[in-house]
């Protein structure tokens, strides 16, 4: 595969001021020269990394047909560690496509998605945790996001990794050079190896738990809108949302099914979900709404569990917030604008830890302060300066090595002879090296790169 060139469109596809084909590969640039003529004379030899004017030429039907910019980068100081060529033109997508066929028929092949960073995986620029980074940076969903991605891109998580990996590699050599040779005074105490393990556990332990904190960030919350029907759900989640994507009548049970819809507060994505309203159903498709509805909410990150003010707090009501007192929720007191009949503090003493606030979801009153609480209560920001897990694959393999190392520690604190307990630190170490790609699984490896755009 890494002997082959090939080529795709490196900019998103739709129309532009400028697009990108890239090539990679030991004939990127014999390839390039047979679709692009350079506007001067003197440019028989390409220089590198300055980009060239010229002209792209349709060498099938030996005619012009663009302007464009060569820039060529040798290995192997590239992203891919290969030889690329850039070409840079109008970003229309049939001149991009033209671009890309001609390069096919002139000896390259199209890349698969993700190919480029597999290739500066594989020739050892990047690990791939660094590879993952490139994909999330790409698909970065806010703006800290992307600062934690391009960290990630520079190797900073790479290197807290291999800070782990030293440690635990440094103490099992002197627990294995005093177990090899007892007679050379190598032996370490045990209180030694039992405060290393527990500080290497201890951190291992705060990486792991940034993982919520960085799912957060990479994916968004999902907010279940639960509530009685007619409360106003849907006109909470219209809005919340700037736009009428939910019908809103004043009839029970319009909301049949659910409906979701991306919102952005501040600097975190969240996916606002607005269901049927939980009550006896009327009908068959109402019976079958109520049902997903519930089964969303149970699964939802956080709940904005609306009530109407307008009416008296009912069983059904309190029955309601008693089914999700151990998820995070908002208890949000709608239709302030109409006449109260809810006793609020009543009903506030009962839900105990749960926020609340008031609002008109009609008439807007407080929505901002809402999508305040909202913030406040389900995003948790990871600390300044801390990294951040943002994968569910490295969070597993970060707890299979954690429970590793607490193996092992257990087995020291009870006395367990040097052999017994430093077998479960000798386990880790793989662990580690498929947590930065150095032992690579193919199954993996396709999993991480399937997600890819191609051209990246």
């Amino acid at each position: 595969m890494l002997r082959e060139t090939i080529i795709a469109v490196s900019t998103p596809l739709g129309y532009g001021g400028l697009g990108i084909v890239r090539l990679s590969g030991g004939k990127s640039l014999s390839i390039a020269k047979k679709i692009f003529k350079p506007r001067a004379e003197k440019y028989k030899k390409i220089p590198e990394r300055r980009p060239i004017l010229g002209s792209l030429y349709d060498f099938e039907n030996k005619e012009f047909f663009e302007e464009a910019y060569l820039t060529y980068f040798a290995k192997p100081h590239t992203y891919t560690r290969e030889d690329v060529v850039e070409i840079s033109c109008h970003g229309s997508p049939i001149i991009l496509e033209e671009v890309v066929r001609l390069g096919i028929k002139a000896g390259a092949r199209h890349a698969h998605p993700g190919e480029f960073t597999i290739r500066a995986y594989l020739n050892g620029r990047i690990d791939i945790i660094q590879a993952e980074a490139v994909n999330d940076l790409i698909r970065a969903t806010s703006l800290n996001q992307a600062k934690i991605s391009f960290k990630q891109l520079e190797g900073k998580l790479s290197q807290k990794i291999r800070s782990f990996r030293g440690q635990i590699v440094h103490l099992l050599a002197h627990i294995e050079a005093a177990i090899e040779f007892p007679e050379e005074g190598l032996r370490i105490s045990v209180k030694q190896i039992q405060r290393e393990l527990e500080n290497i556990v201890q951190s291992l332990k705060k990486l792991i738990e940034s993982y919520d904190a960085g799912k957060t960030l990479a994916e968004g919350l999902t907010i279940a809108i639960t509530g009685r029907t007619n409360v106003g759900k849907s006109t909470l989640f219209n809005s919340l949302l700037g736009k009428d994507r939910a019908i809103v009548t004043p009839y029970p049970g319009t909301t049949r099914d659910y409906l979701r819809e991306t919102i952005k507060i501040k600097d975190s994505v969240f996916t606002l979900v607005d269901m049927a309203g939980l009550a006896i159903p009327s009908h068959p498709i109402e019976k079958e709404g109520i049902k997903k509805g519930a089964k969303l909410a149970y699964r939802a990150d956080g709940l904005l569990l609306v009530m109407d003010t307008s009416r008296k707090e009912s069983s059904e009501d309190l029955k309601l917030i008693n089914k999700f007192k151990n998820k995070k929720a908002i208890l949000v007191f709608n239709k302030i604008d109409l006449t109260q009949k809810m006793d609020k503090e009543r009903v506030k003493r009962l839900t105990k830890k749960t926020d609340s606030i008031e609002i008109s979801a009609l008439k807007g009153t407080n929505l901002d302060k809402l999508k305040d609480l909202i913030h406040k209560l389900f995003v948790s920001p990871p600390n300044k300066g801390e990294e951040v897990i943002l994968h569910l694959r490295q969070k597993l393999l970060l707890e299979e090595i954690l429970a590793g190392l607490a193996s092992s520690l257990t087995l020291l604190k009870k006395g367990y002879s040097e052999e017994i307990y430093v077998e479960e630190i000798r386990k880790v170490i793989p662990l580690i090296g498929q947590l930065t790609g150095e032992i690579h699984q193919n199954n993996i490896l396709e999993d991480i790169f399937k997600r890819f755009c191609v051209g990246k």
